[in-house]
């Protein structure tokens, strides 16, 4: 298969909402014909039909069901051809402390967030264009564990360790990218009974994404004022690092 020009199609899952649909909106405007992949299929569709451009499409999707997404992929391949980027922004979150943990709520967020990710790469693998590009959507709160951050925080350190191995397996191939968010007003965060510092919109986050995208750069990371700070609190040696975290248990 040899790079096509302009232009890109490009395969958004989780753009029902948030950095998902911010995103297709801003790669929409600059020409890239948008696939886009949700549950929500009324959402997908108000948010096709004020796309930029054309060649734009709805593929409704749950991502934790892994033959559907294997078929959702093939079906793209024969349809509209070789994918040139594929963004994985699904997600599910529910605010629990260890020793509390809904044993329901842990199983959605395991098999939207980490399981969904494997789904979408082995999905995606045989079906990309050459040079094309894949990007997971993981979180700076899988840099290192935090209290009250699960199981939420380690589906996303999973998700970076995932992306880590991609890019040593394929990178020579493909152009593989995780991306690493602070805080962007979602429904997400709004689940949320704290503060955010540094919180940015998803309009903000898709910005500095796209920015970003064809870089040469591994890791999309943001805002930078926040995620640095976090990337120092990571590295603190284990004593210094939980002294530094018992404030926000």
């Amino acid at each position: 298969m040899s790079p096509r020009k302009t232009p890109k199609r490009t395969w958004i899952i989780g753009a029902s909402s948030g950095i998902g649909e911010a995103l297709a909106e801003r790669l929409a405007a600059r020409g890239e014909e948008i696939i886009l992949s949700a549950r929500n299929t009324e959402a997908l569709d108000t948010i096709c039909k004020r796309l930029k451009g054309r060649g734009h499409r709805v593929l409704p999707l749950d991502v934790s069901d892994g033959p559907a997404v294997a078929r959702s992929a093939i079906w793209l391949r024969d349809t509209v051809g070789p994918l040139d980027r594929v963004l994985f922004f699904a997600g599910a979150y529910t605010p629990m402390k260890l020793g509390q943990i809904d044993l329901g709520d842990m199983g959605r967020i395991i098999d939207t967030n980490l399981k969904g990710a494997f789904y979408v790469v082995e999905a995606a693998l045989p079906v990309m264009a050459e040079k094309g590009q894949i990007a997971l959507c993981a979180s700076v709160a899988g840099y290192r564990g935090l209290p009250n951050g699960q199981p939420y925080a380690a589906t996303k350190a999973g998700v970076i360790s995932l992306a880590t191995s991609l890019r040593a397996e394929h990178g020579d191939r493909l152009d593989i990218k995780v991306i690493n968010p602070g805080f962007v007003k979602t429904r997400l965060t709004d689940k949320n009974g704290f503060e955010m510092p540094m919180m940015i919109t998803p309009e903000k986050a898709a910005r500095a994404i796209a920015r970003e995208l064809d870089s040469k750069r591994f890791e999309i990371h943001f805002p930078k004022g926040f995620t640095r700070m976090v990337k120092l609190l990571a590295l603190l040696p284990d004593g210094l690092y939980f002294n530094a975290v018992k404030g926000m248990r």
